[in-house]
């Protein structure tokens, strides 16, 4: 017999001690999503430079075999957040599918393939219009557009006031999202402009169904992670189990809503191996 396995956090609701007795009863029947930054990746000022925590990719390597799905869910396009996560080519991550842009492009690890959507025409006409609305909603402000292709994102971190300039350019930007049939996205200090028929529910949810999982645990730890939230609870209300986690987040409704808080990336990495250990050693 192995060693004991490492402890595992435990859930501070109901719901949620019983949505980790069911994966754990059944890991097979389980699909495990995560986001990706700020859940698996730290908060950094210039998102370009956003990697996996040391600790994730080791723990995700060692429960993805134990589970019927792993998925990861992000607003990023999914090749970056395969290059940033160093999910190509990784030992026990072979089944792993990555949906990027709320959903909108998928990628499988089996085939090493990428599907995504023909580009929004309303994305092309924002952006051009970006400057004009920067400079006049936040003139002399360090903000940064981070390009994500099917989408754009403004953030704010790098200014002098980053609360200030978030609120100054929240209207402005979502009236430039409306003109051009968009959505607009807030999270921590960031606007992300981006096409309607998609969010982080509406791709866990179809996961969920073309998995047929009956246990579902999801980790966020933004505004754009409630809509995975809301699916989690609906899928409940079919019967099924979930499990909500949030990451060090300061949202005070996804922290209110998650039945296991945990502080910060490297905590989700720890949660994901103790669960790992827990799953080899019960089958040991």
């Amino acid at each position: 017999m192995g060693s004991n396995p490492s402890p595992l956090p435990q859930p501070e609701t109901e719901a949620g001690a019983e949505g980790l007795a069911a994966l754990l009863a059944g890991p097979a029947d389980a699909v495990v999503a995560l986001d990706f930054d700020g859940t698996l990746a730290d908060i950094v000022a210039d998102p370009e430079q956003a990697r996996a925590h040391p600790a994730a990719r080791p723990a995700l390597a060692a429960l993805a075999p134990h589970l019927g799905s792993l998925v990861v869910i992000t607003g990023r396009p999914a090749a970056v957040a395969v290059e940033y996560g160093g999910f190509a080519d990784v030992p026990g991550l072979e089944r792993l599918v990555v949906l990027g842009h709320y959903g909108a492009e998928r990628w499988d690890a089996a085939t090493g393939t990428l599907h995504t959507p023909p580009p929004h025409p309303g994305v092309a006409a924002a952006r051009d219009e970006l400057p004009a609305v920067l400079d006049r909603f936040a003139p002399g402000q360090d903000v940064w557009t981070e390009e994500k292709g099917q989408a754009f994102a403004v953030h704010t971190r790098r200014a002098s006031d980053p609360e200030a300039a978030f609120a100054a350019l929240r209207a402005p930007l979502r009236d430039l999202a409306t003109r051009h049939g968009l959505l607009l996205e807030p999270g921590r200090m960031v606007l992300e402009l981006r096409p309607p028929g998609m969010d982080k529910g509406v791709a866990l949810t179809a996961y969920v169904r073309e998995t047929g999982a009956r246990t579902v645990l999801y980790a966020g730890d933004d505004l754009g992670d409630l809509p995975a939230y809301d699916a989690v609870e609906a899928l409940r209300a079919e019967g099924r189990a979930g499990l909500l986690v949030s990451s060090g987040t300061s949202i005070g409704e996804l922290t209110a809503r998650a039945d296991l808080r945990l502080a910060d990336p490297e905590a989700v990495a720890g949660f994901l191996a103790a669960l790992a250990d827990t799953l080899a050693h019960d089958r040991a």
